[in-house]
């Protein structure tokens, strides 16, 4: 039986894995010093994404999300594993990403791509943040030829 502590830090974490989905959807992508410690690493590899940390990985989604090439976005998240250690904690995430890629012709296409995200969390003065983000990959779906996923 979980302890009310235990359960308070889960949903806590759960809270803040659907946070993250929701700042990269919405672009907010500054704010993500709200979900990250400030000495993440955070490996988008899996998909020809960057490696790096906390501001890093704030100027390459900058990059890559704000010039318009990806206009819609949805990071939808299920089967949140979480193990708690006391301040620390590890998780598995299951991710379902669809995606909207303005085409070099001027339409779009709509691609999918499944993935997990496995986690390290640690407790700070400021609550749980994400200290480790690693996307491995699943599938890929409809994806545009020049994009090689």
């Amino acid at each position: 039986m979980l302890s009310p502590q235990e359960l308070s830090d889960r949903l806590e974490i759960q809270d803040l894995v659907f946070h993250y989905a929701d700042l990269i959807d919405r672009k907010a992508f500054d704010e993500l010093t709200e979900v990250f410690t400030e000495d993440a690493h955070i490996d988008y590899s899996a998909f020809g994404g960057g490696v790096g940390g906390r501001e890093e990985t704030i100027a390459f989604l900058h990059a890559a999300l704000d010039a318009g090439l990806f206009p819609h976005t949805q990071h939808l998240n299920a089967n949140v594993q979480v193990r708690l250690d006391g301040d620390t904690a590890s998780g598995r995430v299951m991710c379902f990403n669809p995606m909207e890629i303005t085409l070099p012709d001027g339409g779009s296409q709509v691609f999918f791509l499944g993935l997990w995200y496995l986690d390290a969390y640690r407790r700070t003065v400021h609550g749980w943040r994400i200290c480790r983000r690693e996307e491995v990959r699943s599938w890929a779906f409809n994806t545009p030829d020049f994009m090689n996923l």
